[in-house]
């Protein structure tokens, strides 16, 4: 006896269209490699895996449907409705998985145990980075002091330095480690090719830790130029154009929304800033933005109108005197920057980013900063990932850039959502 709908279609016959549909999916997801443990703690990439599957077999699913017309048809909504369903329970189950994983007890089981040859002042930063939180992948087990047994810099107290370079194969099998990772410049030619050999042998994967690239531009990727290996930067995510797409887009639909719902709040700021001082309520900035060129960046006005009647430039400080009373609770709130969402409608700015400089300090920074330039290679941002983490006006420039470069080189739709919600709720830094 069949099951039919109340049109009176036989519901069997989508049988082989619901394995199929399934199939496609896991074989996505299996391709992204969202089964691998090294995932499991990485929840924002484990959910940029789980969007860009279920939007590639929407795409995928429907097309073959319509090219190979399988019968009984496909509607559009079903693959709609059936592709969103897909992306909200497995963004919920690799949720509730995160959060049991990232439990002391399962965690420690799940991060790779790396084992430094060398030490740099970039294997610190790096490794502050890798293993803050609950939810770190990495743990540092140890460091092998290179042949000479002379260290560029000490490591932290908690992390041991185990041996020396000729005790290197007895150290990885006592340590377990998973990775061994050399700080390039320790070991010559030779023996760094006997080490990746070496970890070869050991089940235990071999990375580098280059000198020559201070900062990691994007990543580096290996690639074949005329059948010789090359070592390069790679694209940056916004450089591919359906991520830029998919950022305009947003910041569209985000800046209509914004300037609709804040144009009281906009209106009601102006007229207490024209209250206490008279002048132009909104004051224009001159900015560098995307590839360089400069534009004028609104905000409504929180200094006083001779703010910089000496004529130098600098940022705002704590308890900055020269702010007008209700400066302080804009700047607090970011309640002076609402007007920009008029600049990311024009296109001057995006919704989240790096934040503009002006044009005289940059002459500066680009001389003593290296890579700084870069962040211009993307639109500067009403917020950014920098100034969510505290690091908002007269503070340490060259954490700032770090942030913007790893911002940058890590983009995802995901980030710029967090980062959004984290400006309302933070606060930290604000001048």
């Amino acid at each position: 006896m069949g099951v039919d709908h109340p049109g009176g279609m036989d519901l069997r016959a989508y049988v082989g269209h619901v394995v199929f549909g399934s199939a496609l999916l896991m074989f996505l997801l299996a391709n992204f490699r969202l089964h691998d443990p090294r995932n499991y703690l990485a929840i924002r990439r484990t959910f940029a895996v789980i969007v860009k599957s279920c939007v590639m077999w929407f795409v995928g699913f429907l097309g073959l449907a319509l090219v190979f017309k399988i019968d009984p048809a496909i509607s559009r909504m079903y693959c709609g409705i059936a592709s969103v369903t897909s992306m909200v329970m497995l963004m919920g189950w690799r949720w509730f998985l995160y959060c049991v994983l990232r439990r002391e007890s399962f965690a420690n089981a799940l991060r790779q145990k790396a084992v430094f040859v060398g030490w740099n002042e970039e294997c610190a930063r790096a490794v502050a980075r890798l293993t803050e939180g609950r939810a770190q992948r990495m743990s540092v087990v140890g460091v092998i002091a290179p042949p000479g047994g002379a260290l560029e810099v000490q490591p932290p107290e908690e992390i041991p330095v185990l041996g020396g370079y000729h005790d290197l194969r007895p150290l990885i099998r006592e340590t377990g480690a998973d990775l061994v990772m050399a700080v390039d410049g320790v070991l010559d030619r030779g023996q760094m090719v006997s080490l990746a050999e070496c970890c070869g042998k050991e089940f235990v994967d071999f990375k580098m830790v280059p000198n020559c690239f201070q900062v990691l531009v994007s990543g580096l990727h290996l690639e074949s130029f005329h059948g010789m290996p090359v070592l390069g930067v790679g694209k940056l995510p916004l450089h591919h154009a359906f991520n830029n797409a998919l950022k305009r887009t947003t910041d569209i639909i985000g800046a209509i929304i914004g300037l609709m719902v804040f144009s009281p709040v906009i209106a009601f700021f102006c007229l207490l800033v024209r209250l206490e001082s008279r002048g132009s309520v909104i004051y224009r900035q001159r900015r560098i933005g995307l590839n360089g060129k400069p534009f004028e960046i609104l905000k409504i006005r929180s200094m006083k109108i001779d703010a910089e009647a000496n004529g130098s430039p600098g940022w705002t400080v704590k308890d900055d005197p020269r702010r007008l009373r209700v400066g302080k609770f804009m700047r607090e709130w970011n309640i002076d920057e609402l007007p920009q969402f008029w600049n990311v409608l024009r296109g001057d700015m995006s919704l989240v980013g790096p934040r503009p400089e002006r044009p005289e300090l940059i002459e500066d920074f680009k001389e003593e900063i290296p890579h700084y330039n870069v962040r211009h290679n993307i639109k500067p941002g009403v917020t950014g990932w920098a100034q969510v983490n505290g690091l908002r006006g007269d503070t340490c420039l060259r954490e700032r850039i770090k942030f913007d470069l790893d911002y940058i080189e890590n983009w995802n739709f995901l980030l710029d959502f967090q980062i959004m919600i984290r400006t309302f709720v933070n606060r930290k830094g604000a001048c």
